[in-house]
């Protein structure tokens, strides 16, 4: 290509190192052309005259700058977030570009009259999944997006709360929906089982749902269990508590030998050792808003502290692990106990409260809206879990709280130098052997399969523009569990869809995302 064939409105990525999201080929130094939302060629000739008018010229630095896929974030919570704050800087200045939600069997479409429904009636345009993903298009959204049909919804909107096996009728009824979730766009379903009320879902319930995802091709991404011959998914596939310190080799054998009998399965993990839910999912399931009833309190007490809730995985809870990080009902709670334990919060009063007791205080104050951090983790599985070829990234971020976790706003732990000299170059752990081209096909092209991409994840001709461009050497994910709303840094220029939505490190106010749709 020469440079009279440029034309304007062009954009050019010049002299930039290419990583192009493969994993197996070396960077190299090349042009990359943009033309309309796609990449229209790449190559090493001279063809990058400035006079060409019209032309946007994007300098690599000879190389210094790398250029990549946009980054997918495979398990994001970014429903609503999308709509209410659209400049979306948490997931734009960390180079995401699409993101998959309707997460954990808990989401916003079908509309089941749940899960912390906005208050504002001309917010809530939708009922069907085909309305919210119209939604999200009609509104210009920063990212790309694909959609997951969450299971718990649909058994919400057939059995309510209604804690029991659902009869085949019912059954019937939620695979009639998930049937026109699928043709409304979704490119699989997602499942809470440790959420109500997903969590009461049959084997049987979950394997027939499980045939129509995988005859419309989608893929299942639940958080414990999986039914059926269906592409699998393990979502933020980490393995915490005491009971599971240095297990990860375990859970990694069971993955290796469910691929050699022919299953298709990948997983996804962020790199923190703190997750983050809801403080009510801590409740045993049969306990629903029983909280507020005192003749069950006892109950509940025994069960989290004594036998083990399966809101919890089925452990006893450690008030030292559990951090408040978001109220959205009680203001006053903010400053008594947001950042603090309920630990620390019982041992703050004088005479200082029991720890069960202020649990319940203030599941009853916020109105069972909390959200927490759950300091559980264990960094050698963590390690072992990110080593695994079929393993993706997920941020599992929920960019709502007061003080949220800060996996929301860093999604370039592959990319971070310090992580690369820790998890790539240092013995006796390696994690990315393979550098950084491992850690980008990490954060691309193996994401784009799972979801069913054809022409995203990878730098390649006729591919669509979804690009990041950084600095290696300085790129860093900065945000901490202190200040978790920080940018990254080292992000030079983040285009989606051909579109530049970050120039030079600000964002432009574009916003080019679009609804992904099986």
């Amino acid at each position: 290509m020469s440079a009279a064939e440029l034309q304007s409105g062009d954009i050019v990525f010049k002299n930039v190192s290419i990583v192009d999201g493969s994993g197996t080929v070396p960077r190299f130094q090349s042009n990359v052309v943009v033309r309309g939302d796609s990449i229209l060629c790449i190559s090493e000739s001279a063809l990058l005259a400035a006079s060409t008018p019209g032309v946007r010229i994007i300098d690599g630095q000879s190389g210094k700058l790398a250029l990549s896929p946009g980054f997918i974030d495979m398990h994001a919570h970014s429903d609503l977030s999308l709509l209410h704050t659209p400049d979306h800087a948490a997931k734009l200045t960390q180079g995401v570009t699409l993101e998959v939600v309707g997460q954990d069997g808990i989401g916003y479409a079908p509309i089941a009259g749940w899960n912390g429904n906005p208050a504002e009636e001309s917010f809530w345009r939708w009922r069907s999944v085909r309305e919210y993903l119209d939604t999200l298009d009609s509104s210009r959204v920063a990212t790309n997006v694909a959609y997951l049909v969450p299971q718990g919804n649909l058994r919400m909107l057939v059995l309510g709360y209604d804690p029991r096996a659902a009869t085949q009728d019912e059954i019937d009824k939620m695979k009639a929906i998930l049937e026109t979730a699928m043709n409304d766009g979704a490119v699989g379903m997602s499942s809470g089982l440790t959420y109500v009320p997903g969590m009461y879902a049959s084997t049987s319930e979950l394997g027939q749902l499980l045939t129509v995802v995988a005859r419309r091709g989608g893929y299942y991404c639940p958080h414990t269990r999986s039914y059926g011959k269906v592409r699998l998914h393990l979502t933020h596939a980490t393995l915490n508590f005491a009971e599971n310190r240095g297990r990860a080799a375990e859970f990694l054998q069971m993955i290796d030998s469910a691929i050699a009998d022919g299953i298709d399965i990948t997983l996804d993990t962020y790199p923190y050792l703190p997750g983050s839910t809801t403080l009510a999912a801590l409740l045993p399931s049969w306990a629903g808003a029983a909280a507020k009833r005192p003749e069950t309190v006892a109950k509940i007490r025994h069960d989290v502290e004594v036998v083990g809730t399966d809101g919890c995985h089925g452990c006893t809870l450690e008030w030292s692990t559990i951090e408040i990080c978001g109220v959205s009902n009680d203001p006053s709670l903010v400053s008594t106990c947001i950042g603090k334990t309920v630990a620390d919060i019982a041992a703050s009063h004088n005479p200082p409260w029991d720890t069960f007791d202020v649990f319940v205080d203030i599941l009853l104050r916020d109105r069972l809206a909390t959200t927490i951090l759950q300091h559980v983790g264990h960094e050698e599985n963590v390690r072992a879990i990110m080593r695994h070829p079929q393993h993706t990234g997920g941020s599992d971020g929920i960019l709502t709280a007061v003080k949220p976790h800060p996996r929301g706003a860093r999604d370039l732990y592959a990319l971070d130098p310090d992580a690369l000299s820790s998890y790539a170059t240092v013995q006796p752990v390696t994690i990315f052997e393979g550098g950084l081209e491992e850690a980008v096909a990490h954060l691309t092209s193996r994401s784009a399969r799972v979801i069913g991409l054809k022409d995203r994840g990878l730098v390649r001709e006729s591919y669509k523009a979804d690009l990041v461009l950084f600095d290696p050497e300085t790129v860093e994910d900065v945000a901490t569990f202190a200040n978790p709303r920080q940018p990254a840094k080292g992000i030079v220029t983040v285009m989606v869809n051909g579109v530049l939505a970050l120039d030079e490190g600000k964002l432009t106010g574009q916003r080019s995302g679009q609804t992904l749709r099986a």
